[in-house]
């Protein structure tokens, strides 16, 4: 996903609709950059959520952690208070300990799209800091829910 060209957005299952808040605005009248972040955040927790993962405070402070450890985004157009951004996000590889995000904003109003993100999650054990293995349940749901369209590879041995 380098272009707003390439955007093909039949490759994508899950879609999430957010509604720009008047606080959300900076003082150019657009949406601050940094909400684009939260907006695809949420995208990215309705998608786990979705196929079936558990997202909850325990997933979050429990014996394993999912850290983000790169994030990109890419803008193509300003986005508006009230205006309605539907956020199409999918896994795209789940590798030894870590999953690889990518999602697409688009105005429900006008087809335009906004910007785009990919995220790399990983999995951490959180006394060490060390990453730990993707679960096997979880490589189960992406491969369930996305098929063939994701790349999924057999953790190394050494890994927990």
């Amino acid at each position: 996903m380098r272009s707003k060209e390439a955007i093909d957005l039949s490759t994508f299952k899950h879609h999430h609709t957010v509604t720009v808040r008047n606080y959300e605005i900076d003082w150019q009248g657009i949406v601050h950059n940094g909400n684009y972040l939260l907006y695809f955040e949420v995208a990215r927790l309705e998608y786990f959520r979705s196929i079936g993962m558990t997202v909850d405070q325990q997933s979050i402070t429990g014996p394993v952690r999912i850290v983000i450890v790169r994030t990109e985004l890419d803008h193509f157009a300003t986005a508006t208070f009230d205006d309605r951004l539907r956020i199409s996000t999918r896994v795209t590889n789940v590798g030894n300990s870590s999953i690889r995000c990518e999602a697409v904003m688009v105005n429900e109003a006008t087809g335009d799209p906004v910007a785009k993100n990919t995220a790399v999650l990983v999995w951490t054990d959180p006394k060490s800091g060390a990453s730990t293995a993707v679960p096997q349940y979880v490589r189960d749901l992406v491969r369930t829910y996305e098929g063939t369209d994701a790349v999924i590879v057999a953790p190394d041995a050494h890994m927990k």
